[in-house]
């Protein structure tokens, strides 16, 4: 049974960082990408960041280039998502995904073509 274990949320002033991971077991996830995603109340899922496991290529939002880094640790099966300078709009539950890297939602950041997700964690970022 996959799973995906998100931790590290929590509240944070603004211009702070938080370390966020993500454990994954239950297969083997070298063909796949591990995705980021975020979703604030009243507000749509959206892409955050991803990395191929295989090769470590990356790709980001633009609301994330530059503040947040996607990194992973073969070893502990763990991806990370550190996110600096953040900001009060950087509230959000924040999702750990994974998505087969045959497929081009991994990196488009289409939610649809993402088949296995955690269960969040809660960022709040006061101003």
């Amino acid at each position: 049974q996959v799973q995906l274990v998100e931790s590290g949320g929590g509240l944070v002033q603004a211009g702070g960082s938080l370390t966020l991971s993500c454990v994954a077991s239950g297969r083997t996830f070298s063909n796949y990408a591990m995705g980021w995603f975020r979703q604030a109340p009243g507000k749509e899922r959206e892409f955050v960041a991803a990395m191929a496991w295989s090769d470590r290529r990356t790709y980001y939002a633009d609301s994330a280039k530059g503040r947040f880094t996607i990194s992973r640790d073969n070893a502990k099966n763990t991806v990370y998502l550190q996110t600096n300078s953040l900001k009060p709009e950087d509230t959000a539950v924040y999702y750990c995904a994974a998505a087969p890297l045959s497929s081009s939602s991994w990196w488009t950041g289409f939610t649809g073509g993402y088949n296995y997700w955690g269960q969040g964690t809660q960022v709040t970022v006061s101003s």
